[in-house]
Order: C-alpha cells, then sequence, then structure tokens
C-alpha cells in the first residue's frame, strides 16, 4: 500500500522504496563526507584558479565512498554512499563559488582574512540550499521525465551498479596516482618544462602551445570533443588571428596604445594578450554569459509560476508526506532565509547594507531557479555560473554607484554580493543534481539537505586557507594561476565604477560573442577560450580527442557508454591527484620548506613524452573495459 501511496503521482519507483529504511545519515557517512568535501574544495579551488573551470565531484566521490564504506567497513547502505556524495558536491560548489570571484580581493591588495571569506561562502551556501528546496518538487519529481540532471542520473547508475565491488575505485585512485606524480616530477622537483610552445614561421607572434597539465586532459575527455574544440576555436581566434593582426596593425608606432603601457612593436605575444586580448576576452565572455541569461528567461518564468502552483497545490493536500518526499519544512526555509538576508544586511564583515543584501536575496532566488533548471538539462559543469554572476556584478554595481557607494567601498561590496550569489547558485545546481540521485535511489531529501549543508561548513571553513596558500605560492593573476573568472569580475566591476575601461576592446569581444552565437556555437564556451591562453585550451582539446576516438571506435551503444565511463573515472583522478599535489606544493612553498629542483632539460620535449604517456594511458584504460564487459556477459 505505502509503495502506491509513494507513486501515486508520478509511477516512479526507486532503488529503496519508502517503505524500507537503510542507514543514511550516519557518523561513519558524514566523517567520510566532510573529509572528501575539503579534499574535493580543495581541488577543485585549484583548477579553477588554474583554467577557469571545476568539474563535478559526485561520481568520483560516490566510487571513493562504495570504495571505502562497502570495501574496507563493509557497510551495505547505498543511501550512506549517497549522503557521501551530496556532502561532497558541497565542496566542489563552494570552490567554484570562491574563486570565481574572491580572488579579486587579492588583485586589489586587499589580503582578505580566512573570517571574510568562510562567511562569504557560508551564507551563499545556506541560501543555495535554503532557495532550492521549495524547487525539489517541481524539478525532480513533477518533471522527472523531461529533466534528465546528466551528473545526477549517472551517479546513481555508478551507485546502483557499484555493488560488485571497489573495482571504479582502483580507477580513480590510479588516476589520482599518475596526476599526483606527474605533478610532483614537473611542478615539484622540476625535472622538466610543463609548458612547451612554438612561434609559427613567418607569422610574427603568432603562437601556439600546450600546459602538459594531466588535470587539463582529464578535464578535456569529460567535457568531450565538441566543447573543447569549441574552447581550443576561441584560443586560435586569438593567438593566430588577432595577436598577429595587432601586431601587424601597431608595429608602425613607437607610442603606446592604451591600454598596454609598451609600444606594439615591443611587445610580444603574452604582452599583446595581457594588453589587449585580456579585455577583448572579458567583453566576449560578458556578452555570452548575459546571451546565455536571456536565452533562460523563458525557463525562469515557467520556473517561478510552476513553483507557484506547485506550493499551492501542496498546502491544499494535506495528506502525510512518504520518507522519501519529506524536505526541511518550508517555515524553516523562510526563516534560514530571512536570518541569512538580514545577517548579510547588518554585519560589518562585508558591509553591503541593506541594498545589497535586498539584491542577494532578489538575485539569488531568480537565478536559483534558473540554475537549477539549467543543470537539470546540460549538467553542472556546463551551468553558466559566472554568466549569472556577471549580470549580478553589472546591475549591482550599478546601483551602488546611483546610491553614492563608490570608490574600492563600493568595488568590494559589488564583489561580495557577486560572490555571495555565484556560490549560492553553484551550491543550488550541485544540491540539485544530489536530489535527482537520491530521488532516483530512494534517499530521503531532508536528510540529503542537511548533509549539503554540513558539507557547506566544513569546505567553507577551509576554502580560505586553501586561497590564501595559493597565492602566497603562485600569485593570484600570474601565469601559474589565472584566476580568469575573478580577473573579469575585476574588470567588469573597475570599469562600472571608475569609467576607465578600453571599451572599445570590450565591444570587441562583445561583438565576437555575438557572431559566434549566430554561427550556432556556445559563445560562452569560445569566449572563454578567447579569454584564457591558447596554452591552457590546447591539452584540453588533447583529452577531447581521445574521447572522440573511444566514440569512433566502438559502434555498440552500451560498450561504448561503459568505456566513456571509464575513462572519466580515471580522468577525474587525474584531475583530483594533480591539483591536490598543486596544493601540498604551495604549502611546503608557504612553509619556506625548500624542494630540490633536477631539471633534466629546458627544451620541452620530456615534457611532451610525458604529457603524451598520460594520455595513451587515458585511452588505454578507457579502451581496455572491453575485457570486462565481455566477462559480465559470459554465461558461464
Amino acid at each position: 500500500m505505502s509503495k502506491e501511496k509513494n507513486n501515486r503521482a508520478t509511477g516512479f519507483v526507486p532503488y529503496i522504496p519508502s517503505n524500507k529504511s537503510l542507514p543514511e545519515l550516519t557518523l561513519i557517512a558524514c566523517v567520510l563526507g566532510i573529509i572528501l568535501a575539503v579534499v574535493f574544495g580543495a581541488a577543485n579551488a585549484y583548477l579553477g584558479l588554474k583554467i577557469g573551470l571545476t568539474v563535478s565531484a559526485s561520481i568520483p566521490a560516490a566510487v571513493i565512498s562504495m570504495g571505502i564504506l562497502r570495501g574496507i567497513f563493509r557497510r551495505e547502505s547505498i543511501l550512506e554512499n549517497n549522503i557521501v556524495q551530496t556532502m561532497t558536491t558541497a565542496g566542489e560548489a563552494i570552490g567554484a563559488g570562491a574563486v570565481f570571484t574572491l580572488p579579486a580581493l587579492f588583485l586589489w591588495d586587499l589580503e582578505p582574512g580566512h573570517a571574510m571569506i568562510a562567511f562569504i561562502v557560508l551564507t551563499g551556501g545556506f541560501l543555495g540550499v535554503f532557495m532550492m528546496v521549495p524547487l525539489r518538487r517541481l524539478l525532480i519529481v513533477n518533471e522527472h521525465q523531461t529533466l534528465p540532471y546528466p551528473e545526477g542520473t549517472a551517479c546513481a547508475e555508478v551507485l546502483k551498479t557499484g555493488e560488485t565491488g571497489g573495482k571504479n575505485a582502483r580507477l580513480v585512485a590510479g588516476g589520482f596516482l599518475v596526476g599526483g606524480v606527474v605533478k610532483a616530477l614537473g611542478d615539484g622537483f622540476k625535472f622538466f618544462k610543463t609548458e612547451i610552445e612554438t612561434q609559427i614561421a613567418q607569422f610574427k607572434n603568432a603562437v601556439v602551445g600546450m600546459d602538459t597539465f594531466p588535470a587539463l586532459l582529464g578535464v578535456g575527455y569529460i567535457i568531450g570533443p565538441r566543447i573543447a574544440g569549441q574552447m581550443l576555436a576561441g584560443g586560435l581566434l586569438a593567438w593566430i588571428v588577432l595577436i598577429p593582426m595587432i601586431s601587424f596593425f601597431g608595429a608602425g608606432t613607437d607610442q603606446a596604445i592604451f591600454p598596454a603601457e609598451a609600444p606594439i612593436a615591443d611587445l610580444d605575444a603574452w604582452g599583446i594578450w595581457k594588453g589587449y586580448i585580456t579585455y577583448i576576452g572579458a567583453g566576449a565572455v560578458a556578452v555570452a554569459g548575459l546571451i546565455t541569461m536571456v536565452k533562460t528567461l523563458p525557463t525562469l518564468i515557467r520556473s517561478i509560476r510552476n513553483t507557484a502552483r506547485s506550493a499551492r497545490e501542496n498546502q491544499l493536500s494535506g495528506h502525510a508526506l512518504e520518507r522519501t518526499e519529506q524536505d526541511i519544512p518550508l517555515k524553516g526555509v523562510g526563516v534560514g532565509v530571512l536570518a541569512v538576508v538580514l545577517l548579510l544586511a547588518f554585519t560589518p564583515v562585508t558591509n553591503i547594507g541593506i541594498v545589497g543584501a535586498l539584491a542577494i536575496a532578489v538575485f539569488g532566488f531568480l537565478f536559483v531557479a534558473v540554475a537549477s533548471r539549467i543543470v537539470g538539462i546540460v549538467g553542472s559543469s556546463s551551468s553558466p555560473v559566472s554568466g549569472m554572476t556577471i549580470a549580478t556584478i553589472l546591475i549591482v554595481t550599478f546601483i551602488f554607484k546611483l546610491t553614492g557607494m563608490g570608490g574600492m567601498h563600493g568595488m568590494v561590496a559589488a564583489l561580495t554580493v557577486g560572490a555571495v550569489v555565484c556560490t549560492a547558485l553553484a551550491v543550488a545546481g550541485d544540491i540539485s543534481q544530489d536530489l535527482k540521485t537520491g530521488y532516483l535511489v530512494g534517499g530521503t531529501p531532508w536528510k540529503q539537505q542537511v548533509a549539503m549543508m554540513i558539507g557547506v561548513v566544513a569546505s567553507g571553513l577551509i576554502i580560505g586557507f586553501v586561497l590564501v596558500i595559493l597565492h602566497e605560492a603562485y600569485g593570484v593573476g600570474s601565469k601559474e594561476l589565472l584566476a580568469p573568472k575573478a580577473v573579469l569580475m575585476k574588470t567588469i566591476i573597475e570599469g562600472m565604477m571608475q569609467g576607465d575601461l578600453p571599451w572599445d576592446l570590450i565591444f570587441l569581444g562583445a561583438a565576437i560573442a555575438v557572431v559566434i552565437e549566430f554561427l550556432g556555437l556556445n559563445s560562452l564556451v569560445v569566449a572563454v577560450g578567447v579569454y584564457l591562453p591558447v596554452h591552457v585550451s590546447a591539452p584540453i582539446m588533447v583529452g577531447g580527442a581521445v574521447r572522440w576516438l573511444i566514440d569512433f571506435f566502438t559502434k555498440e551503444e552500451g560498450l561504448r557508454k561503459l568505456r566513456n565511463d571509464t575513462g572519466v573515472l580515471f580522468a577525474s583522478g587525474l584531475i583530483a591527484g594533480e591539483s591536490l599535489i598543486g596544493v601540498g606544493i604551495a604549502i611546503l612553498i608557504v612553509a619556506g620548506i625548500p624542494i630540490p629542483a633536477h631539471p633534466l632539460t629546458d627544451n620541452g620535449l620530456v615534457s611532451l613524452i610525458v604529457f603524451m604517456a598520460v594520455t595513451l594511458l587515458l585511452w588505454y584504460m578507457a579502451q581496455r573495459a572491453k575485457a570486462e564487459l565481455t566477462e559480465t556477459r559470459d554465461p558461464s
């Protein structure tokens, strides 16, 4: 009878039905979830500062969780593993919200304290969870057939099929080891360079290069060849079209042309990139983000309308809720949102005032509704969080300037509002995926929502230390840590407040974004490629090419999916291993502990060989999944 009641509205039966209870929000699940939230938060912070992108942690977390809880502690509850991956994604989201915005404070030489960073991301994280609660029934339950939530669905499949053992965990661990060793040998002991570059002959300042990082290879494999190819297209547009063009037309002048401080004739490719291309890229990313926002407006309107209707229906029904239908009570959600907004309005920690707090409440809820639906279609990794954050910052900076809140105080306040909203969007998008996983496997929603808040607290208290350590070791804004999204936020805020942006370059980038959109490409992805050095896009494209080869030579759909999933697990390990070793190297640098350097060569050949070896290993690990599939199908 309870099964019928549970599925009266949708006809869907989860893996663990509502009338069955298993251990879920347990102490061991919370401890493991906290550890993984901190680990993946630090890894994504490093990756976000490096290339301006983060990757989903849910599937690797689910695999590691099963390997530990089932393999070591012999615990059999799939719902415990679901709680662990839910908490882990909080770290990923907090890392994204922090590194997309807050490094701008370092670029302003303000040196924010750990307490300030923690306060900003914690308030944003709590808002993201609270504001998603009333949307769960609408997006996860009522639109179960129309919103696939790709990472959430994939994670549910991993959890359900992972009952067979820890083979997948070994894949992640293998990738982790390879990525960590390569990072230690390259950037730690300096055995080889981690960047190769060449000038195109007879083509002045036309340069192509590649950062030989396993993490970038893994990112490319995960996002696939289409997105990776569009990102590389943006990089090539900048480095073999725009930079040589600027070099050609500026070769005859001995005067510096704003915003560069030296004559173009005296600038190499990197000088032109820093002096001009970064502004063109900023304009492209900003407008591409706004285009993405405009395209999602119909979704926003429908989300708000359907959410209001769903709330009325739930209030009128008054029936007792099954375990799998229980959210945090709406009264608690309302009190939580109000408390956070009042705290933001009157606390001296951020000093954004009532106007800033109201902006967070309004834009937070509107964009959370968009983000939670959009990730249901394109996934968390492709969600335009930065575009919605840019829209928030543009409007808020304009409001602050009108109300007389200018100067550094106004810029920091605008950035803070953007950081809180950005974190809320990232957390809301990730918990949407988690709640989809929970819906499929039979998790209890309120326990997942509480678990997400625990993960927010754990990673939020640590992320400030990670940012400070990385800044002191490498320097935010340097070639080692480009912090592209944070630099973009800083550029927009300064331009709005001070009116001294090179608007012609910004508009040129905006025009490029519009043209790319009319070509039918993802303008935001191409714009990010324009903004970043081609050295970042190239290894990502190599990873995408490996994924394409797997797809091209694997005709059977089931086998193709198995190989892709295998490759994603190994690629996730590459990312986590390199990222965490990068954080470890930064800690040693800050602590003043010398790392002995043993350079073998300076010509990049060793670096290229190592990178190609890792590439072949990634291909091999994915391709060899055929034997495993054959074994599972063998009736004998």
